[in-house]
């Protein structure tokens, strides 16, 4: 045992029964989103026809992203993560670049709320047409929220005071993973959600390459500081080199992931408007000023 798995182990903070417990509340938690997704796709399915509103791609999707947690949490990733900074920095990306995209292709959003309780969701339905929710929930506004908190998070749970608080104990680890997650399904939702939810695509483009640059700086920080940022206790057997490779793994993939990202979007947006403008290029042969060659004397003329 080396690394952050020994320092753990010898943690006093650590308390093997809080961590059961924090586990089984997760796995709890995805159980029920699970049941409430499935009972509101089901009824959906029941009323309009299968993949009529939510499509069977999207289902399975969903489904994959709740099994992409489980494998973050646990298995080899996790014992990778117990091992080393740089296999938390590679648990993490699985939450923020695979997790959460999965996520919020399943548009969860309707089939959840119709699995609420009747209560809840006239609460739901009462808080939707509020004024003020309705200005945050325009797709633009929403998209701006989604990437700014999604940053904020990012850089928070990994400067050296709450990593080393998530590190030590487990309900701050727990609390860092859940709102990583979290952060990630709400600003992919406007990307990969419902198109009625997209953001318009020079909004989704900036929201990308914005939230990029940002975890960029991060990574790039991580892998050329000097001297390890974090204490020697929580980073691996070489801790330079440990805290170079974690920045690395947030830098490569996380540029890599959202320039294809929004390369498509940018050029599926060009395709749209060639296919939406009318026949521009054929009809504007001549040009409108122009007009029609009005037939009359001298062009018959020229005819005959």
């Amino acid at each position: 045992m080396s690394g952050l798995s020994a320092h753990r182990a010898d943690q006093p903070g650590q308390d093997p029964v809080t961590e059961g417990l924090l586990t089984m509340l997760a796995v709890a938690a995805l159980c029920l989103l699970v049941a409430g997704y499935g009972r509101g796709v089901q009824e959906l399915w029941t009323r309009r026809g299968v993949g009529r509103i939510v499509a069977g791609w999207r289902v399975a999707a969903f489904g994959v992203g709740v099994l992409t947690v489980l494998a973050a949490e646990q298995g080899p990733v996790h014992e990778l993560a117990e091992s080393s900074f740089a296999g938390h920095m590679a648990q993490h990306m699985v939450l923020l670049l695979v997790a959460g995209p999965l996520l919020a292709a399943g548009a969860a959003g309707l089939p959840l709320s119709l699995a609420a309780p009747a209560p809840l969701r006239r609460l739901l339905a009462r808080w939707r047409v509020a004024p003020a929710v309705r200005r945050l929930r325009r797709s633009t506004t929403y998209a701006l929220l989604a990437g700014g908190g999604q940053i904020v998070v990012l850089w928070f749970w990994h400067l050296p005071g709450p990593y080393a608080a998530a590190v030590d104990r487990p309900a701050m680890h727990a609390a860092e993973h859940l709102s990583l997650l979290a952060t990630a399904w709400l600003f992919w939702a406007p990307v990969l959600g419902p198109p009625r939810h997209r953001a318009p695509a020079p909004v989704t483009v900036l929201l990308l390459v914005g939230a990029m640059l940002p975890a960029s700086a991060l990574g790039a920080v991580l892998t050329f500081a000097p001297a390890p940022v974090y204490p020697d206790r929580m980073l691996g057997a070489d801790p330079l080199a440990d805290q170079q490779l974690a920045g690395l793994l947030m830098w490569a993939p996380m540029d890599l992931v959202v320039l294809v990202v929004a390369l498509t979007v940018f050029l599926r947006w060009l395709l749209r408007l060639d296919r939406d403008r009318p026949d521009a290029l054929v009809a504007g042969a001549v040009h409108p000023a122009d007009g029609p060659v009005a037939a009359g004397p001298a062009t018959e003329g020229m005819v005959r």
